[in-house]
């Protein structure tokens, strides 16, 4: 699953817990499978170049292929920025606090008591939208994971939060 949780203990001797989540969007291509695919598509689409070696008819398709490689080359750099959101949700039995992070955007930053926050499923822009509410204000959380890992996500959240109450 695209997240993490960590628990911490107060550092004084009262025991308090302190309960984080880090979430982030799925990777399904890593770095050397970047290099890997570029390297198969640049070697597919030059093999009917060899069919004009030597001719006067190379290079100008030459010129095509390498922006065909290039544009998919920029396309895949696009998505791994967008992979570059994540998500910290922060709480123990005072506060709870959602700080979430994308690419070119300041950090955006939200607050309640812990003993009033619910997680909630809600029909939304997604399926199984996972929403976190105070009874004012409802903030989405993990719109980038799958229905089923945000169906879990709000039953471990509910889970720690009564667990705190």
């Amino acid at each position: 699953m695209p997240y993490r949780w960590t628990e911490d203990t107060a550092p004084d001797d009262s025991g308090a817990v302190s309960h984080r989540l880090v979430l982030w969007p799925h990777r399904s291509l890593p770095r050397r499978g970047f290099v890997w695919f570029i390297g198969a598509t640049m070697a597919l689409v030059s093999l009917p170049l060899i069919a004009v070696i030597g001719t006067a008819a190379l290079w100008p398709l030459l010129v095509f292929v390498a922006i065909a490689v290039a544009g998919v080359w920029f396309a895949l750099h696009l998505t791994y920025r967008s992979g570059h959101v994540h998500e910290v949700l922060r709480f123990d039995a005072r506060s709870l606090s959602l700080v979430r992070r994308d690419p070119g955007r300041a950090a955006r930053d939200w607050t309640a008591n812990s003993f009033w926050v619910r997680a909630l499923i809600r029909p939304g822009p997604v399926e199984s939208y996972l929403v976190l509410t105070d009874g004012r204000r409802e903030l989405e959380l993990g719109a980038f994971l799958t229905p089923e890992e945000r169906r879990a996500l709000s039953d471990q959240i509910t889970r720690r939060l009564a667990a705190l109450r």
